[in-house]
């Protein structure tokens, strides 16, 4: 069961990066990224349908990890969300996304455009970050219930 879900896992990453190169660089000041899932994808608050997003970081914000979530046709604003910086060692040329493996759907951890060392961690309600944390067996940045600090869940 676990081998089946790393690579629904694994699939959806590269399904993700083939996905994104072409667009990947559309824009450097907002990170414009148009992607692609095959499947329904958990972000915070909700679930996406399997379809084509664009994913947008807001530039009237002095907070330069609000990213907004649009429709293919940028008629429809599914989300914006608070992130936090997610540093990586190795700059890829693609699109790179991490997800965690849940019941309902993969759930989008990190985003990180092209080219960049620091992305975007997605920031998750703290039961259901404790609950992604035990799934991935990794730490999960969390918010509290009411507005406040970060809160740390890692196990």
């Amino acid at each position: 069961m676990k081998g089946s879900k790393l690579l629904t896992i694994i699939f959806a990453i590269i399904l993700v990066s083939g996905a994104a190169v072409p667009l990947a660089r559309a824009d450097e000041a907002d990170q414009q990224t148009k992607i692609s899932f095959s499947e329904p994808v958990e972000i915070p608050g909700q679930v996406l349908p399997a379809g084509t997003y664009w994913f947008v970081l807001d530039r009237n914000s002095s907070n330069r990890h609000i990213v907004r979530i649009y429709s293919a046709d940028w008629k429809t604003l599914y989300a914006t969300e608070l992130a936090i910086p997610a540093e990586r060692l190795q700059v890829t040329d693609n699109t790179a996304i991490k997800f965690a493996e849940t019941v309902s759907a993969p759930a989008l951890l990190t985003w990180f455009y092209p080219g960049e060392l620091t992305g975007h961690e997605f920031l998750y309600p703290k039961a259901e970050a404790r609950e992604l944390a035990q799934d991935t067996q990794q730490t999960v940045i969390a918010t509290p219930p009411q507005a406040g600090g970060q809160v740390t869940v890692g196990f």
